[in-house]
């Protein structure tokens, strides 16, 4: 027998059923009688009493895919269109608000000059102390972000600085070149620990570490390269691992996923899925038209970020660091396999479950020139997509359904990131401009000039506290 639970109603206000789902489906205590013109902060108290919470939680509400912004009539009207809401159970779906807020880039609050070349990567550290940048002048340089001063220069590259990557104890970078090479650095010391100038024969075009919940001590990386190689390397041993092969053009994009897979893109236009144990082929992912040129895990922004929260200090043992960045990731992959998405210059992206099967999941369409860039928001359940038809596209995470355009660059986007929060986005282009886009309205909330040329790299710290573009 279903049981119901009843709220009360002042007046004659007309009241509907509804039925709380998680994310993933899961039903959540009984149906509940609702009044038609409930607000969200009336579900919060609700839902708070129902999962019987020692300590109040914030939640998102919708009905399908719809927001409910201000009362449950609103945006059950747009799920049902035929108007029958009092017929049927209306699924109201809640997600977890982060517990904290970012407050929005507003302005260009100091220019930091010192490259004498084009700024091509631009990356802060999980913990969200450095920031460091790669040039085409062949040097990297680290960047104390309270005072926007150069702290170091780096030098020992023969060639461009193309991709700069963390390791997600924020001990350690790495930096891959034109000419093939790559070296780590000590986030410390800032000393070179391990350095190979001819890692791959052609330019490095993508790095990622292995997770922490993976390895709490992160010192294996994997590059990969124009020369269709991928290569895993332990950087305290200073050497190869293994190699990837089977790509018939450049891998574009490398992701180490938290299942114990390694991803790699090419212009061959397949996805190769590798185990990161001994580097043996698992799958490959086939369905682009064109090459790929992004990759993108629904679990980015954990992997990337590791036992930082921001809330309370990272553990210093790193067992216990190694159980909070599993915690971490296991509550942004929820119960099903992890997601990745790839885009491509045949203007579509695909979300894939690679870790279960080798057919994808969702295509997805509505982009008129080459998916530059994808990127998934901090808690997995949006996905922004970039591309060179001027647009950046907002889409569920989840399902891959379409949700809002976002038009104003009067040139390609390159770059997307994310806040923290998951509330905005900023995006870099072709125009030389920065735009941060409200993830609510749908709108753009600043438009951030100031550069002279193209923005080829942007990144959010993970704290949510700055912006840097290069």
């Amino acid at each position: 027998t279903n049981h119901y639970f009843v709220i009360g109603m002042e007046g004659e206000s007309a009241s509907l059923v509804a039925q709380f789902l998680t994310v993933d489906g899961e039903l959540k205590g009984p149906q509940v009688y609702l009044p038609v013109d409930t607000t969200p902060d009336q579900l919060q108290v609700l839902l708070n009493n129902l999962l019987e919470n020692e300590e109040k939680e914030a939640y998102h509400f919708r009905v399908g895919e719809y927001e409910i912004g201000n009362c449950v009539k609103d945006a059950a009207e747009k799920h049902r269109p035929d108007g029958d809401l009092l017929e049927h159970v209306i699924p109201i779906t809640f997600l977890p608000q982060a517990p904290f807020k970012i407050r929005p880039v507003t302005r260009c609050a100091t220019s930091m000059e010192g490259h004498k070349e084009a700024v091509l990567a631009v990356r802060f550290s999980p913990d969200g102390k450095h920031l460091v940048t790669g040039s085409g002048d062949t040097t990297l340089r680290v960047w104390d972000i309270n005072t926007c001063t150069p702290k170091h220069t780096l030098t020992g590259h023969k060639n461009w600085v193309l991709c700069v990557e963390w390791s997600p104890n924020s001990k350690y970078f790495a930096s891959g070149d034109y000419v093939g090479g790559i070296r780590v650095w000590d986030a410390e010391t800032m000393q070179c620990i391990f350095s190979n100038p001819k890692a791959h024969k052609k330019f490095v075009t993508s790095l990622s570490w292995e997770p922490l919940h993976r390895n709490p001590n992160c010192h294996r990386l994997v590059s990969a390269g124009k020369d269709g190689m991928a290569r895993v390397w332990d950087i305290i041993l200073r050497k190869p691992v293994f190699s990837m092969s089977g790509h018939r053009m450049s891998i574009t994009c490398v992701r180490w996923g938290g299942e114990g897979l390694i991803y790699t893109a090419s212009q061959d236009r397949t996805v190769k899925v590798f185990s990161d144990v001994e580097g043996k082929l698992v799958r490959t992912l086939e369905g682009h038209a064109h090459w790929i040129n992004t990759l993108a895990l629904n679990t980015d922004y954990p992997l990337r970020t590791g036992a930082f929260d921001f809330q309370r200090p990272a553990p210093e043992d790193p067992q216990e660091a190694q159980q909070k960045a599993l915690q971490r990731y296991l509550a942004v992959k929820g119960s099903g396999p992890e997601l990745l998405v790839s885009g491509s210059d045949d203007n579509t992206a695909y979300i894939w479950e690679p870790s279960a099967k080798k057919k994808p999941l969702l295509r997805l369409t509505g982009h008129q020139q080459p998916v530059n860039l994808l990127s998934f928001s901090p808690d997995g359940l949006l996905l922004c997509s970039a591309s060179f038809d001027k647009s950046l596209k907002l889409w569920n995470g989840k399902t891959g359904k379409f949700i809002a355009t976002f038009r104003g660059h009067v040139g390609a986007v390159y770059q997307v990131c994310w806040s923290a929060d998951s509330r905005m986005v900023v995006s870099g282009s072709k125009d030389s401009t920065l735009k941060v886009w409200n993830l609510k309205t749908h709108k753009l909330l600043y438009d951030l000039p100031g550069h002279a040329d193209e923005v080829y790299a942007v990144d959010w710290s993970p704290d949510g506290t700055c912006v840097a573009s290069g």
